[in-house]
Parts: C-alpha cells; structure tokens; sequence
C-alpha cells in the first residue's frame, strides 16, 4: 500500500536536531512515499549530520530566508534536484534575546523587526522562492504557536507569530487561483532548539500539565508532524487559510 505522500516533492525548513518538528515531518514524509530536499541555517553542515538518521539520503541546500541572494537561487537548486516541488514546509522562526524572555515592553524595534522578517515575512518569500516549481498547485504548511494569547516569556514571538498567520491566510487567498493551499499546524510545546532559546520555556510548558484535556508529552515531535503531512497531502483538497491545532486540545481549553 503506497503512503499518503506517493510521488510528491517536498522541500522542508527548519531540521536542526531529532528532537525538531520539521525531522519528524521530514522522517514521516519520506515513509509515507514523498521525495524530499532539506534547508538550512547557519549550520548546514549540522542539519547534514541530522539528515543521515533519515530513512533515505537527502540534499541540504543552504538558505537564510532573509537573504534575496539566497531565495533568488533557490528554484534552480531546487528544481536541479527534484524537477518541481509539490509541497512547502515552513518551520523557521528567531527571536534575539532581548525580544523575549519578560522583555516586551523595553525590546528594541530592531529585534522586533528582525522577529517579523525571520518568523512572518519569511512564509511569504519562502512560498513565492518557490512558486515557479509549484507549476501544478501544491501545499504550504507553516508552523505557529497559538497566536491568540499571551504567553509567559514568549513576549515578541507572539506578535510575529500573530503575523504569520495573518500571512498565512492572506497567502491562501492570493494563491487558491494556482490551487496553491496554504494552511498552519499549531503545534504545543516541543522541548526542542528553538524552545530551548526561550528564557523561562520550562513556565510557559508547565500551562500544558494542568489544562491539555489529552496527555502533552513535550518530548514527541511526531503528532505535530503528522498534522504537517496531512495537510501536505491529497487528503485535504479544499483546506486553506486553516490552522489546525495538534496541542492536545488546550487551545479549547479556559482556565
């Protein structure tokens, strides 16, 4: 019985240890018959070790999504590889220091600009970097953080998150005419690279020991990534501007 992803062309963001969301959707993706082609940054020589624990050899292509150089020549890398691309995963977002960690109010416009462009502004030039390979539709899928709260100590990756999803939604809009969809898993609290950044993480997870109707393990990625090849399948043919939450239900949830 062939998977879910059979004969589709997926390029993901954001593998930086196995611990990350975007290895577990790269893993499942490959199991479940995709083809796949891997980014990143600043290390890629750190994803390339990651990658070798896949279940098939994979490229790494070098790609900081703020860098017009690198988005400019990413088609061609891309399509040298693979021919075309039949799915996007976005699973890239930073903040520095001085945008988190109880630090709203006296973040400097300069860490909130760099917030916006690495974690928003990025699903936008990341999907149209892509476009031209994306010649018979596709799938782009993000990954947010509940952006309709405020988080203990996730402070600006709040807001910026809040404009990824905005982003999300205005891209579906202006792609369903290409039957582009565009759609984001917001995922619960992985203990992950990116988690481990955030000063006090460990207090912003706690709210998932008291309130997820369903058990919260903050060590398996892999329901998260299932939502992420869902939404990159077939299976979904007229889902976009969706965001489907894989949190154990807390985002239901009151106090």
């Amino acid at each position: 019985m062939s998977g879910i992803l059979e004969g589709k062309r997926i390029l993901i963001t954001g593998v930086l240890t196995e611990s990350s969301i975007a290895f577990h959707t790269a893993k499942l993706a490959q199991e479940q018959g995709a083809e796949i082609i891997l980014t990143a940054f600043p290390r890629p020589t750190l994803t390339e070790r990651i990658a070798r624990k896949l279940p098939k050899p994979t490229k790494v292509i070098e790609l900081d999504v703020t860098n017009d150089e690198h988005l400019g020549r990413l088609a061609d890398l891309v399509g040298e590889e693979l021919g075309g691309l039949d799915g996007v995963v976005h699973s890239i977002g930073f903040a520095p220091q001085d945008a988190l960690g109880g630090n709203f109010l006296n973040a400097p416009f300069e860490s909130v600009a760099t917030a916006m462009h690495v974690s928003a502004y990025s699903l936008k030039s990341l999907t149209m970097a892509c476009l031209p390979l994306m010649q018979n539709g596709g799938s782009v899928v993000g990954l947010t953080f509940d952006a309709q709260f405020a988080w203990p100590q996730y402070d600006w990756m709040g807001p910026a998150k809040a404009a990824l999803e905005a982003t999300s939604r205005y891209m579906a809009r202006d792609l369903g005419k290409q039957n582009i969809r565009c759609n984001l898993v917001s995922a619960g609290p992985i203990g992950s690279m990116a988690a481990k950044s955030i000063p006090g993480f460990s207090e912003l997870a706690s709210v998932w020991d008291s309130r997820s109707p369903l058990e919260w393990d903050l060590k398996d990625p892999e329901p998260a990534g299932r939502g992420i090849v869902a939404l990159l399948s077939d299976w979904f043919p007229k889902t976009t501007g969706e965001i489907v939450h894989v949190d154990g239900g807390l985002h239901a949830i009151g106090a």
